[in-house]
């Protein structure tokens, strides 16, 4: 009979479950986090804990009793240079369970187990709640009064803003009619004397024309 045997044998025979434990013990201290089923992240945990707290005391004697259990060098490095150093200061409970919903081909229980102390998320003030306060109704009324006072007033500035707009324009028209204006009146005046004078010089010609029509003309009369 089984009495007070309570652990879970995950359907395998003792060495193939140590086997199983120290290969993902490895791969929990490399990664920082894995996903599994819950019953093996259970029993992963009580594995690996007394593991990282014999990692405290870095000695040679505590380095070859983790190294029977992981069989590997590198995570033994790993575990004793890095992980311990960062859970120097916590008693226990180095590793977290989550749970993730169900396997599609099983429908077996699925989560991820990590160490507490490498969840960056976690670890910051983004999980702290702020403190819920309650808003009457006179002040939430004020509080609108005051908002459509304040949108009335951009609204008002606005208006003022586009009549001034409007003026500064047709100050700006008239400004450029009374410039044409006097533009025009310049170039009337510039143009008169160009004129006079074009008039005379075309009138010169004609009159030294009449002129020695004249002088042929008279000496006509003196010879006859």
């Amino acid at each position: 009979m089984r009495h007070n045997k309570k652990f879970n044998h995950l359907g395998r025979k003792t060495a193939h479950r140590g086997a199983m434990l120290s290969n993902m013990a490895n791969s929990l201290i490399m990664h920082k986090r894995i996903f599994t089923t819950v019953p093996k992240a259970k029993e992963l945990r009580k594995f690996v804990e007394p593991i990282i707290t014999r990692s405290k005391e870095d000695t040679t004697h505590s380095r070859r009793e983790v190294f029977s259990l992981l069989q590997s060098k590198t995570a033994v490095t790993e575990l004793f240079q890095t992980v311990s150093q960062k859970v120097a200061d916590r008693p226990g409970g180095y590793t977290r369970i989550i749970k993730t919903g169900f396997r599609l081909g099983d429908n077996a229980a699925m989560c991820f187990i990590e160490l507490v102390d490498f969840n960056e998320n976690m670890l910051g003030d983004g999980g702290a709640r702020k403190a819920k306060t309650r808003r009457s109704r006179r002040k939430a009324s004020g509080d609108a009064a005051g908002a459509a006072k304040a949108k009335k007033e951009p609204m008002e500035e606005q208006a003022k803003e586009v009549n001034q707009a409007g003026k500064t324009v047709e100050e700006t028209e008239t400004v450029a009619d009374v410039q044409t204006a006097d533009d025009v009146k310049t170039a009337a005046e510039d143009v008169q004397p160009e004129a006079v004078e074009n008039k005379e010089e075309a009138a010169a010609p004609e009159a030294e024309a009449a002129d020695e029509k004249a002088e042929t003309a008279g000496s006509d009369e003196v010879k006859s």
